[in-house]
């Protein structure tokens, strides 16, 4: 015999049950408002995490205006705190995803270290989001469709009703005798996942009625079989996931040679759940540029350009470059005290330890031609030295050269490739890191 619904609701929460909060995502609509009504019945007779409501209040149209008082008075019956928060939609191609985005913004505001934020997407929302992303050409990643759970800022996001069809929603509803809000563009066809749950999906069930519990389900099994690409590409980054030469430089890298021995499928695997965190992934067309990149000549340096920045390739590592990299100024600038650190505009943070010169000094960047004294091996080319050290190109034009007039003084140390100058002083740089380049 199935559980109840109740039942059913604290058995997918069980591992949340010490939470320090729960949230409820609560629009007012029939999805949300079952949910609070589940959660603050059960609060009565179990012990359960500090409950609350948000209401995010999107203003992009006028009935809208009036859900905040329909959802305060709900909350109000049930004993519940309240928030709304009013959001600023952005205007672009997809209305859907820009009121999604501002939604998960204020979600992710409100959700604190280990607390939970829990929505109301049920077992009908799941077969249209596989059904539409399987139109869109998704991959297996994406026909897993919603996650059970996932994190969310310092907390977790949750969806305790994925396995509960609406029909059962709707059933508790009218038994407790609940009101909801009907939002009327869940009516307008001109919404894809609209034309799915209103043209599409009723077609199925007529040839098919348990089309929607079977496509739910297929969402499943994808989901399970994306865990195991996420284990395998765990395995395949961990062989790849050899030290750098350049410890100091804190940007993400990977060793090539364990990539290549892999199958171009399982290159693929690795790279996406390594790129995921990094940037928004190519479409399939796409990774004919990956295969540029990994087989051009070993004395090439080839770059694929992404959504949120590059990976480049040099002696046999690919590096991760976010957009803000070239973002940073060449332009000079002034050191008046060299006894407190510099910031670089975009390119981190220069020191210098010892008895270094007195000021002003400038720091400029590689113009090309210089000579560096060198402890022990005199004046140097410093491009020789470059080459010499393997140093990445992509960071040669960012070191930062230590100038009084026109006199090159000193080049950052770069973890011990140059000794101290005979003075005994040493430039130290930190360059800019690869988390500042990350939302």
């Amino acid at each position: 015999m199935k559980p109840t619904l109740p039942a059913q609701i604290l058995q997918a929460l069980a591992p949340w049950r010490n939470a320090p909060a729960w949230h409820v995502a609560f629009s007012g609509g029939l999805d949300s408002t079952v949910l609070l009504h589940l959660l603050a019945t059960l609060a009565n007779t179990d012990h359960l995490p500090p409950l609350s409501a948000i209401h995010v209040h999107h203003g992009l149209q006028a009935a809208a205006d009036a859900w905040p008082v329909h959802c305060q008075s709900v909350c109000d019956s049930l004993g519940v705190a309240l928030r709304v928060m009013r959001v600023q939609v952005q205007p672009g191609a997809s209305l859907e995803r820009a009121a999604r985005d501002a939604r998960y913004q204020a979600f992710t505001e409100v959700t604190g270290a280990g607390q939970v934020l829990l929505t109301g997407q049920h077992r009908d929302d799941q077969a249209e989001t596989l059904l539409f992303r399987l139109l869109r050409g998704a991959g297996v990643r994406g026909l897993a469709a919603m996650p059970v759970q996932r994190p969310l800022a310092g907390g977790y996001l949750v969806r305790p009703l994925l396995h509960v069809s609406r029909e059962e929603l709707e059933a508790y509803a009218h038994v407790h005798q609940l009101r909801w809000i009907e939002d009327p563009s869940n009516a307008d066809p001109r919404f894809s996942r609209n034309y799915l749950r209103h043209r599409v999906l009723p077609v199925f069930a007529q040839r098919w009625p348990q089309a929607v519990a079977s496509l739910a389900r297929t969402a499943e099994h994808l989901s399970e079989a994306q865990g195991l690409l996420d284990e395998l590409a765990h395995m395949d980054l961990h062989a790849a996931d050899q030290p750098s030469p350049f410890a100091w430089l804190p940007i993400p890298s990977l060793a090539l040679a364990p990539l290549c021995e892999l199958s171009d499928a399982r290159q693929r695997n690795a790279l996406r759940h390594w790129l995921t965190p990094l940037t928004r992934l190519p479409d399939s067309d796409h990774w004919a540029s990956w295969l540029s990149l990994r087989d051009a000549k070993d004395d090439a340096q080839p770059v694929w350009c992404l959504a949120d920045g590059e990976l480049h390739r040099c002696r046999g590592r690919l590096w991760w470059l976010p957009a803000v990299w070239s973002e940073f100024s060449d332009a000079s600038v002034s050191w008046p005290d060299p006894q407190y650190p510099l910031e670089l505009p975009g390119n981190g943070r220069l020191s210098a330890t010892g008895n270094a010169p007195a000021g002003p000094l400038v720091v400029r960047y590689r113009q090309g031609g210089e000579i560096v004294e060198v402890p022990g091996r005199g004046r140097r080319d410093l491009k020789r030295l470059l080459n010499e050290s393997g140093l990445p190109g992509f960071v040669r034009g960012r070191l930062p050269l230590l100038y009084q007039g026109e006199q090159l003084l000193g080049v950052p140390s770069l973890a011990g490739l140059w000794p101290a100058t005979r003075e005994r002083w040493q430039l130290h740089w930190v360059p800019q890191t690869c988390d500042q380049g990350l939302s």
